[in-house]
């Protein structure tokens, strides 16, 4: 029996970045460490690992490899465009651990407002809160509903065409965007 799982950019981005180790090497880039061995002693993960996760957050087009030194060959890693996009899901991260799991905020970021940063995710088009009363699911793929998948019978043949953004199960770079038309 096969099994259909929800697409679902939640679990894509997982695919990606779920690992621990992945989230911390983020946090030691967002700080702006950037070199190896430092970000090696300060996530704590093995070498072996932790050079893993970095070639492949760079095959995910989430950093990229700056050379700064040819003998010995040694690199930077910096975020890539898709990369500098995460900087909000790691402050939420931290947010929520702050309030659920540490005793005291072990980073406390400030606003260039002077304001410690308290992250919110808002509404781009009327700048409200985004809370789960102001937003209902729209789902793209008509084969899924809120509570799963549509029934055998009212299954449509096919889901419509991704548009730009949307690439369920699409294992190209992150960021990686359509070629424009001349």
């Amino acid at each position: 029996m096969t099994t259909i799982t929800r697409p679902c950019s939640i679990a894509d981005t997982l695919g990606v970045i779920g690992e621990k180790y992945s989230l911390l090497v983020l946090r030691e880039i967002f700080y702006g460490v950037r070199r190896f061995d430092a970000i090696a002693r300060n996530i704590g993960a093995p070498r072996d690992v932790l050079a893993a996760r970095l070639r492949h957050l760079v095959e995910a087009g989430v950093l990229e490899k700056v050379p700064y030194s040819e003998r010995p060959p040694r690199f930077d890693y910096r975020l890539t465009a898709a990369g500098r996009e995460l900087r909000p899901v790691l402050l939420m991260l931290m947010d929520w651990g702050d309030r659920h799991l540490a005793d005291h905020p072990p980073v406390i970021f400030q606003h260039t407002c002077g304001a410690d940063l308290q992250p919110v995710v808002v509404c781009r088009a009327c700048g409200h809160e985004a809370s789960s009363r102001s937003l209902t699911p729209r789902f793209t793929d008509p084969r899924w509903t809120t509570s799963g998948p549509t029934p055998k019978g009212k299954q449509p043949g096919r889901p419509p065409p991704p548009t730009h953004g949307e690439h369920h199960g699409d294992k190209r770079r992150v960021g990686a965007r359509p070629a424009k038309d001349a």
